[in-house]
């Protein structure tokens, strides 16, 4: 889904929020993806389910479509950072109503909304890294009336002294911008599917995430687990070779018996594939990795 061009302004909010839903989407309906909710089934969820995703997916359309147009060629201070924290908040609270309160989207509302709020304060006229950059200014910024929440995730950060997806943020999204992205292009480039090359993709975050969800449900072993594996599924070639679908078919049986799920990789995957379709990037693959 491209960008056309001289769509103006409610147009591009308006292209951006389907665009963001789509990778929502198309996130979850990736299979097979280790102890995660896909096209086969639940994973290591008992109370997430495909069209659960999905419904929260559509949920969410308006909230991108509020931040991109509250976003449009603004530049990133207390001011903005404060409204896109609100409607972030707005947009959980129609998200829980959707699901019938079950915690389906939270991290990905925070990635893909500082993505979509970023993208259009450059007008979509700005490439994945000055887009990454914006979010983390705006990341950076502080929002007086963000609730003192203890998520899971931030218990896990504090417990095991790990980068959460608040600094993934503030960072500039390395995860996206130096492993994922790459390895999408790079696969995309090798001959892969598009479903293997996000697969690919996904390992890629995989290696080196501190997964706060898998943290939360299977401590440091989970979080090994799903390092070590993801990375002996890029060793092996990828998921468009035998071996590197071996690999992931023995990552999924660990994760499940660990009833782990990389909850905060899925989310970064999502922003990688609304990055992919939202950023003008005209660099050579090579000085991207």
């Amino acid at each position: 889904m491209k960008l056309q061009p001289q769509m103006g302004v409610e147009g591009g909010a308006l292209w951006l929020a389907r665009v963001a839903t789509q990778s929502l989407i198309e996130e979850v309906r990736l299979s097979p993806k280790p102890g995660l909710v896909d096209s086969r089934g639940n994973g290591a969820h008992h109370d997430l389910t495909l069209d659960l995703m999905e419904r929260s997916a559509h949920s969410l359309s308006p909230t991108f479509h509020a931040l991109a147009l509250q976003s449009w060629q603004r530049p990133a201070d207390i001011a903005l950072r404060q409204l896109v924290g609100r409607l972030g908040r707005e947009g959980e609270v129609q998200m829980m109503l959707a699901t019938g309160g079950v915690n389906t989207h939270r991290g990905a509302i925070w990635a893909l909304g500082l993505l979509v709020s970023a993208a259009a304060m450059h007008g979509l006229e700005g490439s994945s890294s000055d887009i990454a950059a914006t979010a983390a200014k705006l990341a950076s910024l502080p929002d007086s009336s963000a609730p003192k929440v203890f998520s899971k995730g931030l218990l896990a950060t504090r417990r095991y002294r790990v980068h959460g997806a608040r600094e993934e943020a503030q960072l500039g999204f390395p995860h996206i911008m130096n492993l994922a992205l790459p390895q999408l292009r790079r696969s995309r480039q090798s001959g892969a599917t598009e479903q293997q090359a996000r697969l690919d993709a996904l390992m890629a975050i995989m290696t080196s995430l501190s997964d706060t969800c898998v943290l939360s449900r299977a401590g440091l072993e989970g979080l090994e687990v799903m390092q070590n594996g993801a990375r002996s599924v890029l060793v092996a070639g990828g998921t468009a070779t035998v071996e590197g679908r071996a690999a992931l078919a023995w990552l999924d049986k660990h994760m499940l018996a660990l009833n782990a799920s990389p909850g905060g990789a899925a989310d970064l995957l999502a922003a990688t594939l609304l990055m992919d379709s939202i950023a003008i990037d005209t660099t050579p693959l090579h000085t991207l990795i």
